[in-house]
């Protein structure tokens, strides 16, 4: 029975219910892994697209007519090509191709920059494209096709296909008679006319497609809250890992506790008094005139502390002097290392002046 529940402890322990951390959110992202549609992108560079063709098309048609002209009327007899000649001609075709390609792709780079940084913000990161033999395992592979994700996108491809194939046929409809037409019409206004349409259903379908892929931003975003998500276990090995472990950290530091009380205690036989409470509290003293401005608290300490330096103090006859006040007041308001401060100057002064007397006696 009790193996039983200590097996339901464990599953429990290791099923993934809790919220990602900050620290495991950071990481994700570090390695590429943050909330992103496609979709977006593609409608907001489609969008973009499509608004400066309609805006700008009438530029790039002479451009266009530019580089035909430059291709079939530009005549070079066979007797007279050089390397020169065609290197010249390749230039001048390329140049007037760069007019019509250019600003095209300028426009779809800045609409896939703007897509990207308004859904994660900026990221740069080379992790995605490493080599990952885990990405080739067939296994997976065929998880994946049979999958509620597989589903997903296969509802979503439906959805778009039927929506931008509705909103299409819409504005082939509303403009059937112009497209009609176009058979009496000279070829430069059915040019015109005919991507003037284009560019219509274009846009039309971009801000479709958006409107999708906002449900599919809202998906993703799901997928990856739930891919996230983290067991009680984790978030314990993950503060394990970041802060220490709790008992490594404790012995720690009880080792540093106790390396500096070796060092207070080997300074008690330097001391010149220790004050005491004398059962409670146990301040040692410390001056030279030569090399000190004030006495100094070489070591100090309650209970059992303050038992074991009196004990060094007698093995190495240290004066010992009853002062109830002073020992409690200083134990709380003066650390070890620090000059006695100048309300306790007088009292420790008498103290000293009776201990150097003792001494002179002896």
């Amino acid at each position: 029975m009790l193996l039983l529940l200590d097996l339901d402890l464990q599953f429990f322990a290791g099923e993934k219910t809790e919220k990602a951390t900050p620290k495991k959110r950071q990481d994700a992202r570090k390695k590429g892994q943050v909330v992103k549609s496609q979709d977006i992108s593609s409608a907001i560079v489609m969008l973009m697209v499509f608004i400066f063709l309609l805006f700008f098309a009438g530029s790039l048609g002479d451009n266009l007519l530019a580089f035909f002209k430059q291709t079939f009327i530009h005549n070079m007899h066979v007797e007279t090509i050089t390397i020169d000649s065609v290197m010249q001609l390749f230039t001048e075709m390329l140049v007037e191709m760069a007019y019509i390609i250019v600003p095209i792709m300028a426009i779809a780079f800045v609409g896939a920059l703007a897509a990207n940084f308004f859904q994660f913000g900026f990221l740069f990161t080379m992790e995605p494209m490493k080599f990952d033999l885990k990405k080739m395992d067939p296994i997976k592979g065929l998880k994946k096709i049979f999958s509620v994700k597989a589903i997903v996108e296969l509802l979503k491809s439906t959805l778009k296909i039927t929506f931008i194939g509705g909103i299409t046929t819409i504005i082939i409809w509303t403009n059937l008679h112009e497209v009609l037409a176009l058979s009496f019409k000279s070829p430069m206004v059915t040019l015109t006319t005919v991507g003037k349409l284009v560019a219509i259903m274009g846009i039309a379908a971009s801000l479709v497609l958006l409107c999708v892929s906002l449900l599919d931003w809202l998906y993703q975003k799901h997928d990856y809250e739930k891919n996230l998500k983290m067991s009680k276990q984790d978030i314990k090995d993950e503060y394990k890992n970041s802060e220490g472990d709790p008992l490594i950290k404790s012995k720690i530091k009880q080792r540093q506790r106790e390396m500096a009380m070796r060092r207070m205690m080997s300074e008690i036989p330097n001391a010149d008094v220790v004050i005491t409470n004398p059962t409670h509290y146990a301040i040692a003293l410390k001056y030279d005139e030569d090399s000190m401005e004030a006495p100094r608290i070489v070591a100090k300490g309650t209970d059992f502390v303050a038992q074991k330096i009196k004990l060094i103090a007698k093995e190495h006859d240290i004066i010992m002097v009853e002062n109830r006040p002073l020992a409690r007041a200083m134990y709380d308001q003066v650390d070890i290392g620090d000059q006695v401060p100048d309300e306790f100057f007088k009292a420790v002064a008498e103290i000293l002046a009776y201990v150097y007397r003792i001494k002179r006696k002896i």
